[in-house]
């Protein structure tokens, strides 16, 4: 069967390999690729305010690079902390600044959310996949995980802010819990169960 070619509009590997891992265990014929294999990533404004409106801005910067008949898909994603309005939302690869990394924007959180209260430490995880597969045809997948945040980060599993994140229903962060479940229950599966479920339609 012909492996449909997807490339990811981010210089993120972990957002790659997770994607991959997905298709993989839903044995899709898919082939996600990081949009460095074609050159740089073009650099993006992500002003929009919006996730859906951020992902549209990257799946169309890097759609000229494509070879033919390969997909666009960009991936906007943050967390929404309800004690800080929805902050640091569609901020939250810049939360600490723009020049900031994980570790920097992950200790920001901590530091700021230091004296609330577990009753007011509720967050969710939000994820918008947008594809492009053709010139002006556009898909949105979205997806929301639900839960609060600890007051210490714990873990080494996944990257951002997951070490602070723990899903409902679970009493460990995404730092902790197996790769396995956090594919079962993370923001990023919502959006791709809704993508799969598109893709095996089409």
């Amino acid at each position: 069967m012909k492996r449909q070619l997807i490339y990811l509009a981010s210089g993120n590997p972990h957002k790659v390999r997770e994607l991959q891992t997905l298709a993989e265990s839903a044995k899709l014929a898919l082939d996600f690729r990081s949009i460095h294999e074609l050159g740089e990533m073009p650099e993006v404004v992500e002003d929009t305010g919006t996730f859906i409106g951020n992902a549209r801005k990257k799946a169309q910067a890097i759609q000229s690079m494509l070879p033919r008949n390969a997909w666009a898909m960009a991936d906007d994603s943050g967390i929404c902390v309800d004690a800080l309005g929805g902050a640091p939302g569609v901020e939250s690869a810049y939360f600490a600044g723009i020049a900031s990394n994980d570790n920097a924007n992950l200790n920001k959180l901590v530091s700021v959310m230091q004296q609330v209260p577990d009753s007011n430490r509720g967050a969710h995880y939000s994820c918008v996949l947008l594809l492009l597969s053709g010139a002006t045809v556009e898909h949105v997948f979205e997806g929301r995980c639900h839960g609060r945040l600890a007051h210490e980060p714990r873990g080494t599993e996944g990257f951002g802010y997951d070490p602070l994140f723990i899903p409902a229903g679970q009493t460990q962060s995404l730092g902790v819990l197996s790769p396995e479940i956090k594919r079962s229950l993370s923001h990023r599966a919502q959006a791709w169960a809704s993508f799969q479920t598109w893709f095996e339609i089409e």
